[in-house]
């Protein structure tokens, strides 16, 4: 999907399922609010809150009863945060003059915000963030849950299965290793979790259509050669 409409308004109670978005863009909420699950993590947004959504992230969306009105705005980056801003109308007067501009004053304005542990699908989703190796049968066992609960659980908030979550993660940490650093990818690879790679170029490849060195030589050049 491309990037939403500048301002959009979502209707009482929508629950949108999980999806992704090509480019990235920076969401501020103006009226009600709603509950945002995804690579960042999940939390509850009001208005003056800010959710940052990278390159090719995923996330759903549950809409409170109020609805919400919310201020989308192009942004550059691959990795997502939460935030919140002092002024939301400046924003939206910036906005009207450069959206653009706007989104760049306001990434640098925000005051970023730590997820929300909820519940065990939160505190799940921040292990498989830190460290995409754990062992999803060793964590289940460690808190008394069956494999199912946690299954079932965590699709429930999350709308993905916690190894597509992990999945996810490994992928972002790619592409983030390929535009941001100068290592070498088959460093990349193994830093991001992956066996080698190839593992790693089919992962990338297979979601935003590109390997990481394609998008390592279109962001900022080919810096380490291969």
């Amino acid at each position: 999907m491309s990037a939403p409409p500048i301002r959009q308004r979502l209707a009482p109670g929508q629950q949108i399922t999980c999806h992704r978005h090509e480019e990235a863009y920076v969401s501020l909420v103006l009226e009600g609010g709603y509950e945002e699950a995804g690579d960042q993590g999940r939390r509850l947004l009001g208005p003056g809150d800010v959710a940052m959504h990278g390159l090719y992230t995923c996330h759903r969306n549950g809409v409170a009863r109020a609805g919400a009105v919310i201020l989308n705005l192009p942004a550059h980056g691959v990795s997502g945060y939460f935030g919140r801003v002092a002024d939301a109308d400046a924003v939206v007067r910036a906005a009207e003059r450069d959206p653009v501009a706007a989104a760049m004053a306001l990434n640098r304005s925000v005051i970023r915000l730590q997820a929300q542990a909820l519940d065990w699908p939160d505190e799940l989703a921040a292990a498989l963030t830190a460290d995409p190796q754990i062992s999803l049968a060793d964590w289940a066992q460690a808190r008394g849950l069956a494999a199912e609960t946690i299954s079932r659980g965590f699709r429930r908030a999350f709308g993905v299965v916690p190894k597509r979550f992990r999945h996810e993660v490994k992928m972002r940490r790619a592409l983030a290793g390929a535009i941001e650093t100068a290592a070498p990818l088959a460093q990349v690879a193994l830093d991001a979790g992956f066996s080698d790679q190839a593992q790693m170029s089919r992962a990338v490849s297979a979601v935003t259509g590109a390997a990481p060195g394609a998008w390592r030589k279109a962001s900022s050049g080919d810096k380490t050669g291969r």
